[in-house]
Parts: C-alpha cells; sequence; structure tokens
C-alpha cells in the first residue's frame, strides 16, 4: 500500500478544479519559485496517510462533490514527486466514479508511471511559470523544457488540460509576453486558461521559516488584470 507525504487538505474547495473539490496538498516540491504562496510545502516535517485512508475520507464528502460536477484534486508542493501513490489512489477513485485532477508545475520526465497515472487522471491543472527559459531558471531556480514537454504530451493524449498563470508585474503581464502566450496555447486544445494574479500574502510564511522573500514586485491591480484577461477573451478563450 502506498503513501503519501501530506501538507494539508481541504474538504470543500472551490478554487482548484471544477466544482466542490476535496484538495490535498502535498509535502515537496522540485522548484523555488520566487513568487510561490505555499514555501512550507518545500520541505519539513510532513503528515502520512495510506492510499487506503485517503479514499475513506474523500468518501465521506462525496455527496457534495458529485452534486457540484466536482472531485478530487492533489496539488502541492509538488503532486508528480509521488506518483505511485497518486496511481494507486487515482485507480481506486476511478473506481468510484470521482473526477481526479492534478495541478502540476509539470517538471516531469515522460515515464511508464506517469503514462499510466494519466489513464486515471481527467484534468491535468498545468501551471506555466514564464515561456522564457532563462526567466524561468530565475523564476524556479529550473528550465522550463520538461514543462514545455510535458504540455505538448498531454495534447498528444488528448489529456484534458487546464493552464495556470500568475500574472507578475514585471514579468508576465508585458504585452510583448501575453501576446507571445496567446500565440503559444493557441497549439493546444485547452479547458480553461486560469489567469492567477499575483500576491504577497506569504512575506510572513517567509519570515517564519527564516527564508528570504526575494520577489520585491507590487501586485497588480484589478484593472490591469482585466485588461489582460480581455486579452484572452478577444483570442478566444475560456478564461477565468
Amino acid at each position: 500500500m502506498e503513501i503519501c507525504n501530506y501538507h494539508s487538505i481541504q474538504t470543500m474547495g472551490t478554487l482548484d478544479g471544477p466544482g466542490i473539490r476535496y484538495v490535498l496538498f502535498l509535502q515537496g516540491c522540485c522548484f523555488r519559485c520566487l513568487f510561490c504562496h505555499n514555501p512550507d510545502t518545500w520541505f519539513g516535517k510532513a503528515n502520512t496517510m495510506s492510499s487506503d485512508e485517503f479514499i475513506k475520507d474523500v468518501l465521506k464528502y462525496k455527496v457534495f462533490y458529485d452534486a457540484s460536477g466536482g472531485g478530487v484534486t492533489v496539488s502541492g508542493g509538488e503532486p508528480l514527486m509521488q506518483i505511485p501513490f497518486l496511481i494507486e489512489s487515482f485507480k481506486k477513485l476511478k473506481e468510484y466514479n470521482i473526477h481526479t485532477a492534478v495541478d502540476t508545475c509539470g517538471y516531469i520526465d515522460i515515464t511508464d508511471d506517469l503514462k499510466e497515472l494519466m489513464k486515471y487522471t481527467n484534468l491535468v491543472m498545468l501551471d506555466i511559470k514564464h515561456l522564457n527559459n532563462n526567466i524561468h531558471k530565475k523564476l524556479t531556480g529550473k528550465s522550463n523544457d520538461k514543462v514545455l514537454n510535458f504540455l505538448k504530451f498531454l495534447q498528444e493524449n488528448n489529456i484534458q488540460t487546464r493552464i495556470r498563470q500568475v500574472l507578475t508585474p514585471g514579468y508576465t503581464m508585458g504585452n510583448e509576453y501575453i501576446e507571445d502566450l496567446i500565440k503559444t496555447l493557441r497549439k493546444y486544445k485547452l479547458e480553461k486558461v486560469e489567469l492567477l494574479p499575483y500576491h504577497d500574502m506569504a512575506r510572513d510564511k517567509y519570515k517564519k521559516l527564516g527564508l528570504e522573500y526575494k520577489l520585491g514586485v507590487t501586485p497588480p491591480s484589478k484593472q490591469e488584470v482585466a485588461k489582460v484577461r480581455e486579452k484572452f477573451l478577444q483570442a478566444g478563450f475560456d478564461t477565468i
């Protein structure tokens, strides 16, 4: 039986996929994003739970997920660092006809285990940090090669995909970047494009963890975000 290391659980989540969702935040991440609002998932003591315990807890709330068109989302941290747990769990969730989603940074090799997991995954929510590889390295500490390759894999295998883009002033909100992002995403069939305004509410978390908060930018205004969203709507994307 597979065991996961997890950070926290939301049983009535509404921000991580369609409907009301059980959201499991796994512990551990391969990125060190400068704008991360969950640095407490990077390291430290984790909670543990078996796949059977996970399924048993999910089933307590199944009536709400069924009624709302919701299901289960596994996020993080980075959930694809614990693929054996996900395979075992998602297989069981499919037996109960529960919608499954993964919220991932996409920094993953295309392995047989990943392909197996995708058989039981209804939706992949892929976080695009930046299209420019050098800026991606600056923001996350890693290249974006695997991320873009993963997106290509999802499309080639007809796996429903939602793109999530954090709108960060100075990095992902300029006209040139937005136009490039729209042009790039037009190549793919996407469930939605989710635009997430950058915020700095995690500053206190960094301080408590003894970490330096290095991204010195001001969160965008509602008007600035609305302008970006309008560009995606005009381009024909289903955008939230």
